[in-house]
């Protein structure tokens, strides 16, 4: 079983099976070998970044509308909407 610093000894491993794609397995054993670490813990990595970076997108989010929400200004707001809509929507 391999821990990371973020896991306290008190934490449970739960064992997940995942299909991975084999161009997508192929990536993740070839940046495996690079860093000389098992494909696991390059998996346990990207997942854990992966979900930082979707509660900072959400985090960002909600700013956005707060600022859209108190903004008196309404070229501010026409801009603060594109954004909101672009993050929701995509360009």
């Amino acid at each position: 079983m391999v821990y990371n610093k973020s896991m306290t000894t008190t934490e449970k491993a739960i064992r997940q099976s995942v299909s991975l794609p084999s161009p997508l397995a192929k990536r993740v054993k070839a940046l495996a070998k690079s860093r000389k670490v098992s494909s696991n813990r390059i998996l346990i990595e990207l997942v854990e970044t992966g979900l930082r970076s979707k509660e900072e997108e959400k985090r960002i989010f909600f700013e956005l509308a707060d600022r859209l929400s108190t903004s008196t200004d309404a070229k501010e707001q026409q801009e603060l909407k594109e954004q909101l809509a672009r993050m929701t929507f995509g360009e």
